[in-house]
């Protein structure tokens, strides 16, 4: 690669100490309020999925909206599809417009467009709800990523960030009780209660966006857009805050770096992924559409093999995703301290490769038929221990590994890709497999699965970034 002295900053660069004086800073009740407020969008997101996967035989009857079956799943498509449109567009205009805008802009398009699908009289009104409820969640992920790497001190971003990405699972855990809560019938029952359950997403979104108006614009965003004064006071008072908590700061050991000026173009986004750092280009798509197809392809079919082969009854399917949403929390909690301290490429190269390997053991042993509804939910949850770590280091490693200026564009494509190849492909291609009744069929589809993020997890050992402990300054550079 490229060393960082034979490439020198471009001549209008800004030259500044901020990322130093913001990776100095110890770990704070300031960073804790910054983290929940931004990282709770992940929460919607489980919610929102797990929400519409428990009530969706519930949307088929004729006293609620009388979908088919079909339909279910369209706007479950199209959910994932305003995502990735969230994403394309929320994403150049985070890193034009600025974090916080965005950020907060998209968690209103979130709350607006969940309270209408509480109101949905039919189809298409429903799944144009859906739609736009994608598209808050997919702009989400861009601006809020580069939010909270720009933020959070260098030496803990790797465990923050991937436990902010594994805050999904309790979201899911939450959209699961609230189904059996609200579709009871001695509480609300079927025909109201997947209403209130969206107006009540609604109602969480709209109590995130007062604790959101505190939070800051980057700082580093601000510099580069040569709005330094403003950097410096936004700075200053997160500085005098930390300090009454701790004391005296530690020195600045950091030298002064350069902040590229914002606002690429097109052209020059594609020459730095395509030329530049096309290595890690490669790594970040391996690591995105492997974790995407992974994923989408057990959990958008979880319910099905509940039911199908474990004869499971449909109002008990949420009970079996409790334990799968408790080992998807725990794994970025306890493994992620060591993508700071082991190193990035180890732990993503472990992580994707043990994943792999337990989901090709699990399907085996489910096709030998060894397993029955509550031992492949705990062979599962065991399987995404380690692949919720694994996912989250997916999108650790697209937010810090290329430069501020196109850092939310960078996530924003990777994550469209990801998730519109895994999205799309995945639970269509296990429906169909499912469908067969085969076992042996829906076990070839878990081996494919498996062996997608084996082949991820050793190219990111291979050509993946050593990015632990440095400042996203100092990892562009390298």
């Amino acid at each position: 690669m490229t060393s960082a002295a034979a490439r020198p900053p471009a001549a209008d660069a800004v030259t500044t100490d901020i990322p130093g004086r913001l990776d100095r800073l110890p770990w704070s009740r300031w960073h804790w309020r910054v983290v929940i407020a931004l990282g709770i969008a992940w929460v919607l997101d489980g919610l929102e999925v797990t929400l519409v996967g428990s009530i969706g035989s519930v949307l088929e009857r004729p006293d609620t909206l009388a979908l088919t079956a079909a339909q279910v799943g369209a706007a479950g498509s199209l959910y994932i599809a305003g995502a990735v449109v969230g994403a394309l567009l929320f994403g150049r205009l985070a890193d034009r417009l600025g974090r916080k805008r965005l950020f907060i802009v998209t968690l209103i398009v979130y709350a607006a467009a969940t309270l209408a699908t509480a109101l949905s009289p039919g189809f298409a009104f429903f799944a144009a709800c859906r739609f736009f409820t994608g598209l808050g969640i997919g702009g989400e992920y861009a601006a809020i990523n580069s939010a909270i790497d720009e933020l959070v001190p260098a030496r803990v971003r790797g465990r923050v960030n991937l436990a902010i990405n594994g805050s999904f699972w309790i979201g899911a855990a939450l959209g699961a009780g609230l189904s059996l809560v609200l579709l009871d019938p001695r509480v609300i029952g079927p025909v109201a209660g997947w209403r209130v359950g969206f107006g009540l997403g609604a109602v969480l979104a709209l109590a995130i966006l007062l604790v959101r108006r505190d939070v800051p614009e980057s700082p580093r965003w601000l510099a580069a857009h040569g709005r330094g004064e403003e950097a410096e006071r936004i700075l200053a008072r997160i500085e005098a805050e930390v300090r009454a908590e701790h004391g005296a700061l530690p020195p600045v050991t950091a030298e002064p770096g350069a902040l590229r000026p914002a606002s690429p173009s097109l052209r020059h986004v594609a020459q730095v992924l395509l030329q530049r750092f096309r290595r890690r280009s490669v790594v970040a798509l391996g690591l995105m559409v492997s974790q995407a197809f992974f994923y989408n392809a057990i959990f958008f079919t979880y319910s099905l093999v509940l039911t199908r082969f474990h004869h499971v009854p449909e109002g008990r399917v949420a009970l079996y995703i409790f334990p799968f949403a408790l080992g998807n929390v725990l794994g970025p909690l306890l493994l992620g301290p060591l993508f700071d301290s082991w190193g990035r490429r180890r732990m993503i190269g472990l992580t994707y490769g043990l994943s792999g390997i337990g989901l090709a053991v699990t399907g085996w042993a489910f096709m030998e038929g060894h397993l029955d509804a509550m031992t492949q939910a705990l062979a599962w949850s065991a399987v995404f221990f380690l692949a919720s770590a694994a996912a989250s280091s997916a999108y650790l490693t697209v937010s810090e590994v290329f430069p501020l200026e196109m850092r939310a564009l960078a996530i924003s494509l990777f994550y469209a890709v990801g998730t519109g190849a895994g999205g799309f492909a995945a639970p269509w291609i296990f429906g169909l497999l499912i469908e067969s009744g085969s076992r042996a069929a829906v076990a070839a589809g878990y081996a494919v699965g498996a062996a997608m993020v084996i082949a991820a997890g050793l190219v990111a050992w291979r050509w993946g970034v050593d990015a632990e402990r440095r400042s996203l300054e100092e990892v562009s550079a390298l």
